[in-house]
C-alpha cells in the first residue's frame, strides 16, 4: 500500500487488515457484531484514527461494513475526537463519504488503461496498430465492484467486452456483451448460470476462458489467477491488473517471454485507495469538495456568457459538484501516474512491474535521506 501510494503521489501511507471470515456466510447480525468487535479492538489498542490508522474497504466489505466501524469509533472516541467521521473510508455518503468512492476502483483501472492504449510506446510494444480504446476486444476476470466498473466505463468509451468469467461460471460474446444487463442477471442469480445473451457457456474450469483471444485482459477478482500453468495459453496483448496480486512471478516471467506486457496493480488498482485518501480530506476538513466554489463557479461562467453576448442560459450550466471533482481528481491523479511510471519504465529499459517498484522505492527512500534519515 505505501508503495502504490507513492507511485501516485498520495501522501498516504498503509497495509492490509482484516477478519478472516465469509461474509457470505454470515447474517447481517453476526457482520455487525464481528465488525464493532474488531473495530473495538483497534480501538484498545490504538489502532485506529484519522490521525493513527485510516481504515479503508477492500473484499468482503461495503458501505455499511464501514459505516459501522465509523459509528463505533465515533461513539467511543467522538467526544475527545473532532475528526472522528475519518477513522475509515468507504462510507455512505450520508455518514462522511465521498461520491465516487464505490466505482472509483474501476474507474481508475479505466483511466489507466484509457492513457495507456493512448500512448504510442505502450500500443507499440503491443503489436497494436491503433491507439485507443474503441473497438478492442476485453476480458475481465471478476465481475464485482472492479471489474464492473471498469467493464462499464472501457464499453462507454467503446470497447468490447467479449468474456466475463466468475469463480462458478464464465460467459463469452463475440459481438461484446451489455455490461448493464449482464451485471443485472448477475446481481439476480449470484451466478452467470443459466445466462442465455451469450454465445458460449463454461462451468466446469470458468478459468479456461481466460485463454480466450482478445485484444487485452483485465485480472479483478483475486490474486494469483494467472500462473506458471496457463500463462503460456493467454492469448491477449496486454493484461491490466486490477486486482491485487493476480499474476505470480513465474507466470510474469513467461508473459514477459511471450512479450505480453503487464501492467501492475501496484499502478493500474491504485484509483481506490486514491478517492479514500479524497474521502479523508473531506472529513478531515468538514466541508464537501466544491461545496465552497460551486455558486462562484457557477455564476463565473455566467457572466462570462453574459460578455460574450449570451442572454439565454442553458440549464447545463452549473459548478462542479462533489463527484465532478472527485472523477477530474482520480483521472488526474492516475493520468498523471501512469505517463510517468511508463516513461520511467521506458527510459531505463524496465518491466513494467519493477519500474513501478523502483520509481516508488526511491521517492520513499528520497524523503527519509531528505528528512536526515537513511537506511
Amino acid at each position: 500500500m505505501t508503495f502504490k501510494l507513492a507511485i501516485a503521489d498520495v501522501p498516504f501511507g498503509g497495509a492490509k487488515g482484516g477478519v478472516k471470515v465469509d461474509p457470505r456466510k454470515l447474517s447481517k447480525g453476526e457482520l455487525e457484531r464481528v465488525t464493532r468487535r474488531y473495530t473495538m479492538e483497534l480501538i484498545k489498542k490504538g489502532f485506529i484514527g484519522a490521525a493513527v490508522d485510516c481504515l479503508g474497504p477492500d473484499m468482503g466489505t461495503d458501505e455499511q461494513v464501514m459505516t459501522w466501524i465509523k459509528d463505533t469509533y465515533q461513539q467511543v472516541k467522538g467526544e475527545q475526537d473532532i475528526n472522528a467521521e475519518g477513522c475509515c473510508t468507504g462510507k455512505y455518503i450520508r455518514q462522511g463519504g465521498i461520491a465516487g468512492r464505490t466505482e472509483s476502483t474501476g474507474l481508475g483501472v479505466y483511466y489507466a488503461i484509457r492513457e495507456l492504449l493512448n500512448t504510442k510506446s505502450f500500443t507499440d510494444k503491443c503489436n497494436d496498430p491503433v491507439q485507443g480504446i474503441a473497438g478492442k476486444k476485453f476480458a475481465f476476470q471478476g465481475f464485482g465492484n472492479v471489474g464492473y466498473w471498469a467493464a462499464k466505463f472501457v464499453d462507454q468509451d467503446g470497447g468490447i467486452v467479449t468474456t466475463i468469467i466468475e469463480r462458478d461460471c464464465a460467459i463469452y460474446k463475440e459481438a461484446g456483451f451489455d455490461i448493464e444487463h449482464a451485471k443485472a442477471y448477475l446481481r439476480e442469480n449470484g451466478s452467470f448460470m443459466g445466462y442465455d445473451d451469450c454465445d458460449e457457456i463454461e462451468v466446469t474450469d470458468p478459468f479456461l476462458f481466460m485463454q480466450k483471444k482478445v485484444d487485452y485482459l483485465v485480472p479483478a477478482a483475486t490474486e494469483k489467477s494467472i500462473h506458471r500453468m496457463n500463462a503460456p495459453l493467454l492469448q491477449c496483448k496486454a493484461i491490466f491488473e486490477g486486482a491485487n496480486g493476480p499474476t505470480t512471478f513465474a507466470a510474469e516471467e513467461i508473459l514477459i517471454s511471450r512479450g505480453i506486457i503487464c501492467a501492475p496493480d501496484l499502478l493500474v488498482n491504485g484509483g481506490g485507495v486514491t478517492c479514500s485518501y479524497f474521502e479523508w480530506l473531506k472529513n478531515i476538513d468538514h466541508v464537501s469538495p466544491g461545496k465552497m466554489t460551486k455558486k462562484f463557479d457557477e455564476n463565473s461562467q455566467i457572466k462570462l456568457l453574459n460578455l460574450m453576448g449570451y442572454t439565454e442560459m442553458d440549464d447545463a450550466i452549473h459548478g462542479a459538484e462533489e463527484i465532478d471533482i472527485v472523477y477530474s481528481a482520480l483521472d488526474e491523479t492516475m493520468t498523471q501516474a501512469v505517463k510517468a511510471n511508463w516513461k520511467f519504465a521506458t527510459e531505463n529499459n524496465l518491466s513494467f512491474r519493477d519500474a513501478c517498484l523502483v520509481n516508488a522505492m526511491n521517492k520513499i527512500y528520497n524523503h527519509y535521506k531528505e528528512c536526515g534519515i537513511s537506511f
